[in-house]
């Protein structure tokens, strides 16, 4: 074995990257698990112990932070850990009527009815449909007429063709959706919820959201659909607004010394304001800093300041003083809510004058420390009202000024530059000095975005926002300021709620199956191939490390289809070992040497071990990106688990044998019982082809008048609609269940016993295509009607889905497309590594009865088996994993096809008993490995739990028919293919 001095190194250094991400998670649970026992069941007690270590190092080697090792640990998915996952579709029609003032030309408006009704049936996007629409309706029409509004003058002239007002619009459509995601990330972020996780799905108009532990689905519903507020307000000096804080402050000391906050964490003492702050053409800030020894004493004498910091800076003289500028006070992250509430009593709210309000900045002045700015904010009128709204922008862009530095432009409307005009004049001050200059404070959502100081009069309503920007910052603030431009509503088309109890329980089954999994392999190797079998082992606990190493490097999040990628990736790992140990059987039975027979035992079974793991490997990269969400997290375990697997199977076991075979440590590869298992087999697959063809052709047959008869039970994220999953007290019916919520919600709604029988899973189309803001509540108050008319029999919804009919769409498309790419890309690589044609058309033959097989199945026994058979994204999942595994099945065959072509060809051998041997050469392969992976499969279908029971038995009947295909469909199509030697 050439470079066991590399791979060793390689292994050390991957190993200790592996025990470096894989700590993290280790550490975060430590810390939890005191916190919990510190509580002593209080879950509020328990948020404040980790509030107040959040800043605090609790990874001594590292010196790592809470919120660093939280922030780093293996993620958890919504389906283990409850919580809530919403998919929002920015209303691009509104944007569209919007750019062009809201016309009320018939044309226009039906071109863009139609346009919203078609997106439900279209791949193409909302803007691309209604300008076809609009050049069918009105083939001489110029949409210039519309879109070139003074307010758009700069981008779209009134002689522009329809194409550039379509790639004008496509650029509207793509800042809108942008802005609309920094909003709502900004609102996520305030939010408070643990590991929030949001995506900009590529190359379309919607955004996922996921939030762990979030129960309060009202409250999350509202958050994400309110329209963004933007708003200009002036803004108090520090000066001004501190005898106010100073004030509070001693009234709280006065009052209750012992009730009032005495928290106070280092970070928020020792804050330093050391970002600079931007102004409209150039603005420093001066940093403060706070003795931190004084933390203990303020905390008892100074309710108030112990958790905000007074903005103070250091003089020259070393004296103390207060900061000029809006800003006022420090407070971390964890302090803010306990300022609100003292901010929120109603003596101390009396303190407060009725112009003054206390506003948080939107971001944390630095990464690591989660410290806030709170700003003094001047309204106006007796309402509160801002100096200005947003609305009067008409466009914002970032650029670079003279210097080369990164700036925002932002251009207002006419009515809006008059004022802007004003509010900077009073801003400006004295035109003889700086020091007067105040700021204006930049708020979207009741949030301070920024709030750069006026160094004079902006007479022409063009503003120059400048200062210590990065290239993503003023992108990201041109995008806020546009927030106020145009509106863009958003709304939830696809939306899971997963209750904590649900979650619990996912988490159980999956752990469960995954160590039952693994211990059927560990037995099976060991039962199979004796002391080789325990190597294999090894193997395979050091591919579930490094699995699990890289997830946790990559922050990949752990779902329960990424539980049961695991799972599967334990049995697909054993593969490459059985491929050559039974290569090293058959060296050894040949005369070899034990080193001869393992090292020309790898040698021959690389090819084989190459080709078929990358044929799944290919639909896993396919899967990754027609997925979303936990098909995806599937999809990552599947890739990272075929480059770990072959990384152990490959090197690492081959590591081990050369230091038994240093050691001259005896090496076994059966027991006396598995030394004959398919020793001298000679079943006759390829003269019995036709019985075969006609078996399979007859159940596809049968399935395909069933699917034509009876169809599918196509999945909520397949059809649109409403899926609920609902516990009761007592074991009920379905169809119990069924009349009592038909009775209610009007329409034909779906109930199936989901796991045991006191769950049940409704899926319902009721309201489905409501344009309604409250529509999801009214939803669910039907459905308790419903549910209440189950008599002597209470009810918990424990979780709910909801898909929008265009998503649903959407999804069916993508499916469909996965698969035709997944059969097409492998067939393709057949053709290119085995250079004949025939290869590559029996590949596909097989490759396409395997998926005609299972959907036959899914539709034959569709209501006749105890439990789910719907299609949706996690059947497409296994499906595609099918695809893999059948192909990684058959190239096996293949190769050794090949290879016994090339020795036979000179000899008076019939090419189909030449065939036909090698079929049968690689028998006892093939079954092992279908074995292995079937007991693995058969151990998730039973302990998996009942979310993933369908996906999981849609893999076992897969891997099953994928194994048949392989010896008995797609070699003997092969035979058939090739003309037959004469000789």
């Amino acid at each position: 074995m050439q470079n066991k001095g590399i791979i060793k190194f390689a292994a050390i250094v991957l190993t200790l990257l592996c025990l470096y991400a894989l700590s993290f998670t280790f550490v975060t649970n430590k810390v939890e698990n005191d916190a919990k026992e510190y509580a002593n069941g209080d879950p509020v007690k328990e948020r404040r112990y980790l509030d107040s270590i959040s800043n605090q190092p609790v990874y001594p080697l590292f010196g790592h932070t809470y919120q660093y090792v939280k922030q780093k640990e293996i993620p958890l998915g919504l389906d283990l850990k409850g919580g809530m996952n919403v998919t929002m579709e920015i209303e691009l029609s509104a944007l569209v009527r919007s750019l062009a003032n809201n016309p009320s030309d018939d044309t226009f408006n039906q071109a863009l009815k139609y346009a919203e009704s078609q997106l439900s049936k279209s791949q193409d996007g909302l803007v691309a449909l209604f300008v076809a629409e609009y050049e069918k309706l009105s083939p001489n029409g110029k949409l210039a007429t519309f879109f070139s509004t003074k307010e758009n003058a700069a981008d779209i002239k009134l002689n522009a063709s329809n194409a550039e007002v379509k790639t004008f619009l496509d650029k509207q459509a793509n800042s809108a959706v942008e802005r609309s995601f920094n909003i709502l990330r900004t609102r996520i972020d305030k939010f408070g919820v643990t590991q929030p996780n949001i995506q900009l799905q590529d190359g379309s108009n919607r955004i996922l959201v996921e939030l762990p532990g979030v129960t309060d689905k009202e409250r999350v519903r509202k958050l994400l659909q309110g329209s963004a507020k933007l708003e200009f307000y002036e803004t108090y000096d520090n000066q001004e607004i501190f005898p106010v804080l100073q004030n509070i402050n001693n009234i709280l000391a006065a009052k209750e010394p012992k009730t009032a906050a005495k928290t106070a964490t280092a970070d928020t003492a020792k804050t330093t304001a050391t970002s600079d702050k931007p102004a409209l053409l150039s603005a420093k800030k001066d940093s403060t800093s706070k003795d931190s020894a004084n933390v203990e004493a303020l905390a008892k004498s100074n309710p108030l300041f112990a958790v905000l910091s007074p903005a103070t800076f250091q003089g020259q003289d070393g004296q103390q003083g207060l900061r000029p500028g809006p800003t006022v006070g420090y407070a971390a992250q964890s302090d803010t809510a306990k300022i609100n509430a003292i901010f929120a009593q109603e003596d101390i709210k009396a303190l407060i004058p009725n112009n003054i309000k206390l506003l948080w900045g939107v971001k944390s002045m630095t990464p690591e420390n989660k410290i806030f700015e709170l700003y003094a904010i001047k309204p106006t009128g007796i309402n509160g009202e801002p100096a200005l709204a947003g609305d009067v922008i008409s466009n914002a862009r970032e650029d670079f000024d003279q210097r080369g530095n990164p700036e925002v432009v932002m251009v207002m409307k006419t009515d809006g530059a008059r004022e802007w005009k004003r509010i900077t004049l009073a801003a400006s001050g004295s035109p003889q000095s700086e020091e007067d200059n105040k700021s204006i404070a930049i708020v979207l959502d009741n949030s301070v975005y920024t709030a750069p100081r006026v160094s004079g009069e902006i007479p022409n309503g063009i503003s120059s926002i400048s200062g210590n920007f990065t290239v993503e910052e003023t992108k990201d603030l041109a995008n806020v300021l546009k927030a106020g431009k145009l509106p863009a509503p958003a709304k939830i088309v696809q939306e899971a709620v997963v209750g904590p109890s649900l979650g619990a329980a996912a988490i159980s089954s999956g752990l469960t199956s995954a160590v039952l999994g693994l211990i059927v392999v560990l037995i099976f190797m060991m039962f199979y191939y004796n002391r080789a079998g325990t190597v294999a082992n090894i193997a395979v606990f050091t591919n579930v490390f490094f699995l699990m190493g890289v997830l946790a490097s990559l922050g990949a999040v752990l779902t329960l289809p990424g539980i049961a990628g695991v799972v599967l990736t334990l049995g697909m790992a054993v593969d490459a070992n059985v491929l050559i140990y039974e290569r090293v059987r058959e060296e050894l039975n040949l005369g070899k040497s034990l080193r001869l027979a393992i090292s020309d035992g790898y040698k021959h079974a690389m090819p084989s071990i190459l080709d078929s793991q990358i044929t799944t490997l290919l639909t896993g990269i396919i899967l990754y990106i027609f997925g979303s969400g936990p098909i995806q997290g599937f999809a990552t375990t599947l890739i990272i688990g075929i480059v770990t697997s072959l990384f152990s199977a490959i090197l690492i076991s081959r590591l081990i044998f050369e230091w038994m075979l240093k050691k001259e440590m005896p090496i076994k590869f059966s027991n006396p019982w598995s030394d004959h298992t398919f020793k001298n087999a000679n079943y006759a697959f390829v003269k019995k082809r036709k019985i075969f063809y006609a078996l399979s052709g007859i159940f596809i047959t049968l399935g395909i008048i069933s699917i034509i008869v009876r169809g599918f039970s196509f999945g909520v994220d397949f059809k649109g609609g409403r899926t609920y999953v609902v516990k009761f007290e007592k074991p009920v019916t379905t169809e119990d269940v069924r009349v009592a919520v038909n009775e209610t919600f009007g329409v034909a709604s779906e109930v199936k016993t989901f796991g045991s029988d006191d769950q049940v899973r409704i899926t319902t189309p009721y309201m489905i295509d409501s344009q309604a803001e409250n529509a999801d509540q009214l939803v669910e108050n039907k459905l308790k009607e419903g549910l209440a008319k189950v008599s002597g029999n209470k009810s918990t919804i424990e979780s709910s889905q909801k898909v929008g009919p265009t998503i649903a769409n959407d999804i069916k498309i993508s499916a469909i497309y996965s698969v035709l790419l997944s059969i097409l890309a492998i067939a393709l690589y057949i053709f290119i590594r085995f250079r004949k044609w025939s290869y590559s058309v029996g590949a596909l033959v097989a490759l396409t009865h395997d998926v005609l097989l299972v959907l036959s199945f899914f539709s034959l026994f569709n209501g006749i088996l105890p439990f789910s058979l719907d299609i949706d994204q996690a059947f497409i999942a296994a499906i595609l994993t099918v695809i893999g595994y059948s192909i990684n099945d058959t190239v096996v065959v293949f190769d050794r096809i090949r290879e016994y072509l090339s020795e036979h060809h000179a000899k008076n051998e019939k090419m189909s008993d030449v065939i036909n041997n090698a079929i049968n050469s690689t028998l006892s392969r093939t079954v092992i490995t279908a074995l292995t992976v079937i007991f693995v499969l058969a151990v998730l279908f039973v302990f998996g739990g009942e979310v993933i029971r369908g996906f999981s038995f849609a893999l076992l009947i897969g891997v099953i028919f994928g194994t048949y295909s392989s010896i008995c469909v797609a070699s003997p199509v092969v035979v058939d293919l090739i003309k037959e030697d004469k000789k």
